[in-house]
């Protein structure tokens, strides 16, 4: 008897390993898999009070710029050497030519009109000249539930800009708002983009579109959408390679992604995302991506590790696009919706 069940139990394991090898050797493109309901999934933090939680730490890395603006504007005699000075601070934060004259002009004619003498009164408006700059009447929300679901948000950038680990931290925002979401992992020419974005779904029960290694990008972008619509998400969020802006094959390639996905669903929103450490070299990367794939939002990542938060205005101005989201540090959850009023308090917190 005891054989008996010995035996059963061995041509049960071999029949599992069995079909196991054979799904394994059968797989091709895989199709999206939700991590099972008993698995234990992290809680993303819910987007409301980001900002402000990492306030401090926008104000550590902006404290030199903060610092520099609040000496200039606070002397006791604003004469041109204090002017130049403000012009030579605001430059080298990356603020760009045209936004820093306009500020500096801003603020010459409110203190000779309002005869400002005080430290207090001249802070107060560098603040409102700043805020005019960064512009608290942008939209800056994804625009979403226009269209028939799911809506489809497009990630684009160069190498190296914080992409792929974008698209996880804004997937764990949208789950952290209660919304479903499917991954597309159009970046194929690198297979450990793919893993990667794969486990920031896993982590908070979120589908993973993907293909082989160098397969092609639209085709598992359309398969993303595809999965979308048939899982009833309400968003689909697509990471692409990180285009080299000077080649033009792969960014005429990125624009045939969009075109494919399109076939099912407009796409709701292009997200750029921009390493905010990169200064001016952004403005040539924003510029082009916006000739191509009509961006509709900048994602600044790396703004904690920078004091020229004037990039901030500059790529604004450049692509004539909001920044919608922030980077500010290397947690799961630091990334943060921007706020114009919590980025200009933070940068005159020093």
């Amino acid at each position: 008897m005891i054989s008996d069940v010995m035996l059963a139990i061995a041509a049960l394991a071999v029949l599992v390993l069995f079909i196991g090898g054979v799904a394994l050797l059968t797989s091709g493109r895989r199709k999206p898999v939700a991590p099972s309901a008993d698995e234990l999934l992290e809680e993303p933090e819910v987007p409301s009070g980001r900002l402000v939680r990492l306030r401090s730490r926008l104000a550590d890395s902006q404290s030199t710029l903060g610092r520099g603006l609040l000496a200039v504007i606070s002397r006791d005699r604003l004469d041109d050497s204090a002017w130049r000075d403000l012009e030579e601070t605001l430059l080298a934060a990356d603020l760009g030519v045209g936004p820093t004259n306009e500020l500096v002009e801003a603020l010459r004619t409110r203190v000779r009109v309002e005869g400002v003498t005080d430290s207090g009164a001249a802070k107060a408006a560098l603040h409102d000249s700043l805020l005019e700059l960064v512009d608290p009447n942008l939209d800056r929300s994804l625009h979403l539930g226009t269209t028939e679901a799911p809506d489809v948000v497009l990630v684009v950038g160069v190498n190296g800009t914080g992409k792929t680990t974008t698209v996880g931290r804004l997937a764990r925002l949208l789950v952290g708002e209660g919304r479903g979401v499917v991954l597309g992992a159009a970046d194929t020419f690198r297979a450990a983009a793919a893993d990667q974005l794969e486990t920031w779904g896993d982590r908070v029960g979120v589908s993973t579109v993907r293909g082989p290694e160098a397969s092609d990008p639209a085709s598992v972008a359309f398969e993303a959408v595809e999965a979308g619509i048939r899982h009833g998400a309400d968003v689909v969020l697509v990471d692409t390679a990180g285009r080299l802006h000077t080649k033009a094959g792969l960014m005429d390639e990125l624009g045939k992604v969009k075109r494919v996905i399109e076939k099912q669903r407009p796409v709701a929103e292009v997200l750029l995302v921009i390493d905010a450490t990169t200064g001016q070299n952004g403005m040539a990367q924003a510029k082009v991506f916006g000739e191509v794939v009509n961006v509709t939002g900048i994602v600044l990542t790396k703004l904690d590790g920078t004091a020229k938060g004037g990039i901030v205005v500059a790529v604004q101005r450049e692509l004539g696009v909001p920044v919608k989201y922030v980077g500010l540090g290397e947690g799961p959850d630091d990334l943060a919706p921007f706020d114009a009023e919590e980025f200009v308090a933070a940068l005159l917190a020093g």
